[in-house]
């Protein structure tokens, strides 16, 4: 996708920059990741408005994954207004001129702010997931799962918070403690509040289809340490975007 640069100008971030910020991601949430630290280039002033990416291979190389997920991150960030594509012999992905502001007029929320909703949901979501693997679940329980995990994969972008929010209160539900729901409740509106700042990004919401079940999964399995490791990674998806977009 990216081509050779203008010989005029340099466009690529010093090798020691570069190298620190473009550093291999966890494989569990590759794409997320991957958009995480191209945000992360981008924020810190790493790039200037109108200077390129290095080509798709050197980041694949740098970030330790594959050209499809380097492509893929860079059309979502493409798509929600941070890079543009220009065709060429100097052509290649560019950061645009003018960065998009967030989708929300919401204060900004600090770096602390941020950790301090993600850790409580570790807390909270991790060791649900972990009890309701180790609970017998009754069959309206089981069934209430299965629903709530086919409403979210046929959930439309309008709808996919408010859907995503039920299936993660079923499972605090089926962890069988009535004193954990209304604190996953209250921790999942501080998160949306959160989550209504960024780009709502289509390889994302596949890989997080692609978590649930997996999560649900072990779960009905009964299988404690895969539910809860399977949230875990779920989790830290979600913590590379916010900390991505709004670090």
């Amino acid at each position: 996708m990216t081509a050779e640069p203008d010989p005029q100008q340099s466009t690529a971030p010093t090798v020691e920059t570069a190298d620190a910020l473009l550093r291999p991601v966890r494989l569990g949430n590759a794409f997320e990741d991957t958009v995480g630290r191209l945000l992360e280039t981008i924020r810190l002033g790493v790039l200037a408005p109108g200077e390129s990416l290095p080509p798709e291979r050197e980041l694949a190389a740098r970030l330790g994954v594959s050209r499809d997920t380097v492509r893929e991150a860079i059309k979502s960030l493409a798509d929600a207004g941070y890079l543009v594509s220009r065709r060429g012999r100097y052509g290649g992905t560019f950061l645009s001129e003018q960065l998009p502001r967030h989708t929300t007029e919401a204060a900004r929320p600090s770096r602390e702010e941020i950790d301090d909703a993600l850790r409580l949901r570790e807390i909270l979501e991790v060791g649900a997931a972990r009890m309701a693997a180790g609970r017998t679940l009754s069959a309206a329980e089981r069934d209430g799962l299965f629903s709530r995990l086919a409403d979210v994969r046929e959930a439309s972008p309008d709808d996919y918070r408010r859907l995503d929010s039920r299936l993660h209160l079923a499972i605090a539900e089926a962890a069988g403690s009535p004193s954990l729901v209304p604190l996953v409740a209250e921790n999942r509106m501080r998160l949306n509040a959160l989550l209504d700042q960024i780009p709502l990004l289509a390889r994302n919401i596949a890989h997080s289809d692609e978590q649930h079940e997996a999560i649900v999964i072990a779960i009905l399995a009964g299988d404690a340490d895969g539910a809860a490791e399977a949230m875990l990674a779920h989790v830290a998806g979600s913590a590379a975007l916010l900390h991505g977009f709004l670090d």
